[in-house]
């Protein structure tokens, strides 16, 4: 895959922007605005499109990789990547606090959403987050040390006749506002052959 510099992140846009974010030396800094979420209906009845999405418009397959930093101290703080059609088609995956301690999870949102979570065993302070997209198949895997990477999520995603999806850096603090996140170490480009097994 090859690495996206600052320049090229110029030319991503907003969904939500926040009011503060900087792109500096190929590294994204985003604070978060207060109560800030993507979600839709499950358990809480709620229907939040309020969370931050730095974006690239994509139509074709792709994978898209970037490292992740920040401290999750708040309940629901959350960060990662995000695969984006529109406020009720999507898919988010990262890590997210929860139960008192940074979990590692996903969302798919198809009209209405669903969340699977489970315990980070690496450091939650800087991961690696990977989603690589094929027709309508999407694959994420994650890594604390951007060398092994782990299956977090394999799934159906809205189908292709929705067009273009926009795919970035994603975060949000439901519960609050000023969580700090670094976004750094961008890499896009053609998915291999066996996004399943393939490291």
């Amino acid at each position: 895959m090859e690495i996206i510099d600052s320049n090229e992140l110029k030319s991503f846009n907003w969904i939500n922007e926040p009011a503060k974010w900087l792109v500096s030396e190929d590294i994204l800094t985003v604070t978060t605005d207060n109560k800030t979420d993507f979600w839709q209906h499950t358990w809480y009845k709620f229907y939040p499109n309020t969370g931050h999405l730095f974006g690239k418009n994509i139509k074709q397959d792709f994978c898209f990789s970037v490292c992740v930093e920040a401290e999750f101290t708040a309940l629901y703080d959350q960060a990662g990547l995000m695969v984006y059609v529109d406020s009720t088609h999507w898919l988010k995956a990262g890590i997210e606090y929860n139960d008192g301690r940074p979990m590692i999870g996903s969302v798919m949102t198809n009209g209405i959403s669903d969340w699977a979570t489970g315990v980070f065993t690496g450091n939650p302070r800087k991961f690696w987050i990977r989603i690589s997209k094929v027709d309508d198949v999407v694959c994420v895997k994650y890594s604390t040390d951007n060398i092994t990477w782990i299956l977090l999520r394999l799934c159906q995603f809205p189908p292709s006749e929705y067009g273009n999806v926009i795919v970035g850096p994603m975060c949000c603090s439901p519960q609050r506002e000023g969580l700090e996140v670094k976004f750094s170490d961008f890499k896009f480009g053609i998915p291999g052959k066996d996004i399943l097994h393939s490291n």
